[in-house]
């Protein structure tokens, strides 16, 4: 039977989970075995299953079973098991036992060992005394003067951990897909979204084809959403999300809804120095550029307008491509209709069917 080394690592699979012990592959007659604690959680629930791809440590041979682990407990912490937890960087448990001068001391087993602060969490920012009493696992980073002196790292374990857990989630969340999370916080700049564990973020300007001015009127934190990624980069951990990717794009249909010459009557959705936004419907706005407003182009145009006031308009120019509409101002169009039914009335009232006499209108209408 090909031995192992105490404290090895294996990459293998998991044949059987029975009873209280896991089952794993070793390429030999017989399989080896670690406990179902160790994939155990506080309500019961086991996390591994038949077919499962896990790394495991060699802890030794028992009345011919191969024994193995996931990270070292304190019981079988010896000396010499330590010493092969440092060099093969077998995780182990340990506890905080207290604060003391640089971080804190930590027991393992029966051996004491050091964390400084720097080494104590990950990208989290805690009071010491929120570590104190808890098992957490460590890696071994300094072992001297034959276990004596021993400095070990928690910092190390939740890196390797992440680290594993973003080339799981890279595997899953790539750019085009369609993902589910839930907000977190919300910026200035946009939502961030919890995705399995990982902070994607929602842009302002990916949530919605219309502008979006607050963005705790149109989100909110706990709210759940469904987004479509946009750009996903690993390597620096920024994954980008958008929910108007999921929507149709109004723009789309712009050049055939919005022709030169078309009126419309608007609202006011912003205001520039240079001119003034006109919404035409939900996401879509037009610019009226000041020379087309009939002021001095000196004027302060929010001085002379306000957002929200109703606009009416006649469109000039559209460029779906760029996004863009050109607009100049207009009378409104029921003002339109009024003078079209204006005319109508007076055309009844003066005109004949074959000629029209000025003399009889007047007299007409004097009547």
């Amino acid at each position: 039977m090909e031995r192992f080394q105490v404290g090895q690592k294996i990459d293998t699979t998991v044949v059987a989970v029975s009873g209280d012990t896991v089952f794993i592959d070793l390429g030999l007659k017989s399989e080896g075995m670690l406990s179902v604690a160790e994939f155990t959680d506080k309500e019961g629930n086991v996390s591994v299953k038949e077919g499962d791809k896990i790394s495991v440590f060699f802890l030794g041979e028992k009345r011919g079973e191969m024994l193995f682990t996931t990270r070292l407990s304190g019981e079988k912490a010896d000396n010499s098991v330590l010493e092969s937890a440092w060099k093969s960087g077998m995780p182990v448990e340990g506890k905080v036992e207290k604060e003391i001068k640089g971080g804190f001391e930590v027991t393992i087993g029966t051996t004491r060992a050091f964390c400084p602060y720097s080494q104590m969490g990950y990208r989290q920012k805690a009071e010491a005394s929120e570590f104190v009493g808890k098992h957490l696992t460590f890696i071994i980073q300094e072992y001297k003067n034959e276990g004596k002196s021993i400095v070990v790292s928690n910092r190390a374990v939740r890196e390797r951990e992440a680290k594993e857990h973003l080339n799981e989630l890279s595997k899953q969340i790539s750019e085009g897909k369609i993902v589910r999370g839930k907000i977190t916080a919300l910026k200035d700049y946009g939502a961030f979204v919890d995705i399995d564990g990982f902070q994607a973020l929602l842009p302002v300007s990916e949530i919605a084809h219309r502008r979006i001015e607050k963005i705790d009127e149109v989100l909110s934190v706990g709210q759940e959403v469904e987004a479509k990624v946009i750009k996903a980069d690993w390597e620096k951990e920024r994954v980008s999300l958008s929910l108007k990717a999921l929507e149709k794009d109004p723009w789309d249909s712009v050049a055939e809804k919005y022709t030169a010459g078309t009126k419309v009557d608007g609202t006011i959705a912003r205001i520039a120095p240079f001119g003034i936004f006109v919404n035409l419907e939900e996401g879509i706005d037009g610019l009226v550029h000041i020379s087309e407003l009939n002021v001095d182009k000196n004027t302060n145009l929010s001085k002379k307008f306000k957002v929200g006031d109703k606009f009416s308009v006649v469109v000039l120019s559209v460029s779906s491509e760029e996004k863009r509409i050109a607009l100049k101002s207009a009378s409104s169009v029921e003002q339109d209709n009024e003078a079209a039914s204006y005319m109508a009335k007076q055309s009844s009232d003066s005109y004949s069917a074959d000629t029209y006499n000025p003399f009889a209108a007047y007299f007409k209408n004097r009547k």
